[in-house]
């Protein structure tokens, strides 16, 4: 899992039916463990452009999800900033 920002949307027109009504979002990386410094996830949650974000990728985020879809990434959690977090982020 890594923790990500919400910099942008995804439109596609064209994709397989299970992933007809999904939402994409371009995520960027806010923590460097390996992975690509942005990713394109499937919303889970609602969240938003400026959201920081849990991201689960592989395997993960294919179970995670509530439909069979060909997915690598899915956000599985908005981050509330009670601790400091976002801060020690930026």
């Amino acid at each position: 899992m890594i923790v990500g920002k919400v910099i942008g949307t995804l439109v596609s027109t064209r994709k397989l039916n299970n992933l007809v009504g999904s939402k994409f979002l371009i995520i960027e990386s806010a923590s460097n463990m390996g992975t690509d410094k942005r990713v394109v996830a499937v919303d889970q949650v609602g969240a938003g452009i400026g959201d920081y974000v849990l991201v689960a990728l592989g395997s993960a985020a294919r179970i995670g999800a509530t439909r069979e879809a060909s997915i690598d990434a899915a956000v599985v959690g908005i981050i509330d900033d009670e601790n400091g977090i976002i801060d020690k982020l930026n």
